[in-house]
């Protein structure tokens, strides 16, 4: 049973978008500000209140809003192909935040893009392979913009205490090993898909389960939690795996509808484990249903914080109602324990991707604003629960590591 709903303490923290930049269309100007909430982290010893954040790939519009929101009517022969996305600014791609919380208020401390070892930014663009001739990219002409080696598509990190990062990417998916800079020191991917990053300006390596490779499109890698020893890295994939290639060696019937959750060595990437992590109905999902159906298809994961020893966090949702659940990774197919669900505080904003602990008792949650494309804001809240979330005792300086 979730904590009773009087024993919990919601409160919407203060915040200002940085606006990044701005986009003349013919129906108004369109803003772009700064994206931070795909995922949240705490790094074991520093200050208090003090966070880290990631965006996604960058700005991106749909073919038909581009057109019938922002009147850019030369884009409509674009309109025939699926998946196509419009980056009006394909400059601005994925990057960090560090952030502090302080009483009610969270302010942006410093903006770290990441790049490759020439010292060029990342972009958002897609890597080599399947998903650049399933979601091609335009820029706001209409030219295509194709793909590269320096693309990402960030969705979740995990902050060290040597300085450096972990960030999961959808494309490969991947996971990619960041230096204290923003530097891309290395990218791990599912085995056998190294030759299609040749050439790139960083390590490639084929360490990742090769099962993860038969991600849905836009549904790759979507959450990553760092062990208290930070030894292990816990990472899951936002939907179950595609419908399996007629050569795929996987007769695993109890895996079908489950997100495939793995234990990676967090320094080397090499695989420990695998769990299934079961979805709940998706009728449940109480504010999703009532603004029209849902099926299992909408069912997602967006974010994971580790709690103590394979105790972790798993945010499970659609778009207007998220579920955090709490789970111990003891056996293959997971057992889950309500903590929260936003059905019962309909103040929480929806689209929330972004979890981490500010204390045992204090979890801080942000929303995925898209870059304030569609005039979206980010919102940040802290829930403050009556006792601790998760075991701590693991964690050398008391706390658990976020996610």
């Amino acid at each position: 049973m979730p904590t009773p709903h009087d024993a919990v303490t919601v409160t919407r923290l203060i915040w200002t978008d940085h606006v990044l930049d701005e986009v003349e269309t013919p129906h108004g100007r369109l803003r772009i500000t700064l994206g931070l909430g795909s995922g949240l982290t705490r790094r074991a010893g520093d200050p208090a209140g003090v966070v880290w954040a990631i965006g996604d790939r960058g700005p991106n519009i749909k073919v038909g809003p581009a057109v019938d929101d922002h009147g850019l009517t030369h884009l409509a022969a674009l309109r025939g192909l699926d998946g196509a996305k419009i980056m009006p600014r394909p400059g601005i791609g994925p990057m960090l935040a560090q952030l502090r919380v302080e009483g009610d208020v969270v302010t942006c401390l410093q903006i770290l893009p990441l790049r490759d070892a020439t010292g060029a930014t990342f972009n958002g663009l897609p890597i080599p392979g399947g998903d650049a001739a399933m979601e091609p990219t335009f820029d706001i002409s209409g030219a295509a913009l194709g793909d590269h080696l320096a693309g990402a598509d960030t969705e979740a990190v995990a902050a060290l205490a040597d300085g450096t990062f972990r960030v999961a990417d959808e494309y490969g998916p991947s996971i990619l090993k960041v230096g204290p800079d923003g530097a891309v020191l290395e990218r791990w991917v599912p085995a056998g898909q190294e030759t299609a990053l040749v050439g790139a300006a960083y390590a490639v390596i084929g360490v990742l389960p090769a099962q993860a490779a038969r991600r849905q499109l836009n549904r790759g890698f979507e959450a990553l939690a760092l062990s208290p020893d930070e030894r292990r890295l816990h990472v899951i994939l936002q939907s179950p795996l595609a419908a399996q290639d007629e050569d795929a060696d996987e007769s695993d019937a109890d895996a079908v509808g489950h997100a495939r959750l793995w234990t990676l060595n967090a320094e080397t990437g090499a695989p420990i484990a695998e769990h299934l992590y079961p979805f709940d109905p998706p009728e449940s999902f109480r504010r999703d249903l009532e603004a029209g159906p849902v099926g299992p298809e909408d069912l997602k994961i967006s974010e994971a914080v580790s709690i103590g020893d394979n105790q972790l966090l798993v945010l499970e949702r659609i778009s207007r109602t998220s579920k955090l659940y709490r789970v111990a990774l003891t056996e293959r197919l997971l057992t889950k324990t309500l903590v929260l669900s936003t059905d019962d505080w309909p103040r929480i904003d929806a689209d929330l991707e972004g979890v981490t602990l500010l204390s045992d008792r204090d979890l801080l949650l942000c929303n995925d604003n898209d870059f304030g494309i569609e005039g979206r804001e980010t919102v940040f809240f802290r829930v403050t629960f009556p006792e601790p979330l998760g075991d701590m005792t693991s964690a050398a300086d008391g706390r658990a590591s976020g996610g």
